[in-house]
């Protein structure tokens, strides 16, 4: 099928010579002296020239219709008012490209080829996010446990909104496959999905990383940088470890929450951003809030839609299944003679109290295929942790003699940096604390990493 250019001009002449030239060179055409007139035309074009001033609607009237239509052309603003400021201005609110006039027919088909091009990119990239959607059918889920199945009905109930949602549980019980169910189940499973992983970013780029920056705001930035809430625009942003972020980047993930706005570093321009959050936490916010860790207002904002993602201790019935899931795709990808396991081998799994959760179960597996020399797995092949124990069990021990509760506590702060080499972020993991909360009680007992 040959590419549909619509032409949006109100000069006769000029449309007319823009019409012959891409007709001469195969593209179907369609033309409009107006904006409105050419509104019931943008659903089926591929590219979309329009002049900046137009009688009625203007260019930029124009790109925002398109926006409210979901059109996904790429639009090429024209106009003999060139200027700087002018194709800022269309860039900044959507444009593809800007051809100043008088323009060349030559300089017109480069353009034209370039965003086709693009479409074409774009177009390949929704495919195969396309294509991922039934990864995360909630169909192909593990859930015999009735505490899953509930968390199952609940993300039926609430993808289809745009509801703001905060995933709770302990790392490795899958919180991030939860996060791309709630998204390829909704109505912008065809947008981005943007995961963020809050602990992964240095607080001095948090800020830039998020929201992104403009030229020259700081040392070495050379050109602007669109942050990931814009990435993540009309689509799905997943703010994984959210307890993790400073105080300061709170206040502007708040107002993402409330206004639906943010402003790139450098700049004092407001731009809005259609995006819907999902957040998640192995680590209590509640207390966190308690100790100022964690801004209040935002955790009710967050907390519209809370999700607990429960252990794998609590939800046993589903380990056979996953079990079986893991040996088979192993077995595949290692080219392993072991493609089963006994019942002793299994029950073994099923008693075990899997600290790391699901991760830690998947680990175990590919661990124990490489090291199996059967045609199945058996209880000597699985090699578990046996001196960790469950968490339950932690409970009940006393003070270390002559020690105070203060002291105890500033001796386990201590210990955890220095396994850490003095790294707040994974100190805070091992102590199951956020950033933040773990940096208050240093800043309480005087204590330097």
């Amino acid at each position: 099928m040959k590419p549909r250019i619509l032409i949006v001009e109100d000069e006769d002449k000029l449309r007319r010579v823009m019409e012959l030239q891409l007709r001469s060179a195969g593209y179907e055409v369609d033309q409009a002296r107006s904006a409105e007139l050419a509104v019931p035309s943008i659903p089926a074009a591929d590219v979309i020239l329009s002049d900046l001033r137009l009688p009625g609607m203007t260019g930029l009237d124009l790109l925002a219709q398109m926006k409210k239509m979901h059109a996904t052309a790429p639009l090429v603003v024209m106009t003999a008012f060139a200027s700087v400021e002018t194709a800022v201005e269309a860039m900044r609110a959507g444009a593809f490209d800007f051809l100043p006039k008088p323009f060349s027919m030559d300089h017109l088909m480069a353009v034209v080829q370039k965003a086709l091009d693009y479409r074409a990119l774009t177009n390949e990239n929704r495919s195969l996010r396309g294509q991922l959607g039934p990864r995360y059918d909630l169909s192909q889920m593990v859930a015999s446990a009735p505490a899953m199945q509930e968390i199952v009905r609940t993300v039926e109930r609430v993808a289809p909104t745009r509801s703001t949602v905060l995933l709770v549980g302990e790392s490795g019980t899958g919180k991030d496959l939860i996060a791309r169910a709630i998204h390829y189940q909704s109505q912008r499973r065809d947008r981005p999905f943007v995961k963020i992983n809050c602990t992964a970013i240095p607080e001095n780029l948090m800020e830039s990383e998020l929201f992104g920056y403009e030229k020259g705001a700081f040392t070495g930035a050379a050109t602007a940088k669109p942050g990931k809430f814009e990435q993540a625009d009309t689509g799905t942003a997943f703010l994984d470890e959210i307890g993790d972020v400073p105080l300061g980047i709170q206040v502007k993930l708040l107002r993402i929450l409330q206004e639906r706005e943010l402003e790139r570093l450098g700049s004092n321009r407001t731009r809005q951003v259609d995006v819907r959050i999902i957040a998640a936490t192995n680590a209590d916010l509640r207390a966190a809030l308690g100790t100022g860790a964690f801004r209040e207002d935002l955790f009710y904002r967050l907390n519209v839609m809370p999700l607990r993602i429960p252990p794998l201790r609590e939800r046993k019935e589903d380990i056979p299944e996953l079990v079986e899931r893991f040996v088979r795709k192993f077995a595949a990808e290692l080219g392993s003679a072991a493609d089963s396991i006994s019942p002793e081998a299994m029950q073994l799994l099923v008693d075990y109290h899997w600290p790391g959760n699901v991760r830690q179960l998947e680990n175990v597996i590919e661990r124990s295929l490489l090291l199996c020399q059967g045609n199945r797995l058996d209880t000597a092949d699985i090699r578990l942790d046996t001196t960790a124990k469950p968490a339950a069990n932690m409970s009940g021990h006393f003070l270390p003699e002559g020690m105070t509760l203060d002291e105890y506590e500033q001796a386990i702060l201590r210990e955890a940096l220095r396994r850490a080499n003095g790294n707040k972020s994974q100190a805070a993991r091992m102590l199951g604390l956020t950033r933040n909360a773990l940096r208050y009680r240093l800043t309480q007992m005087g204590i330097e990493a």
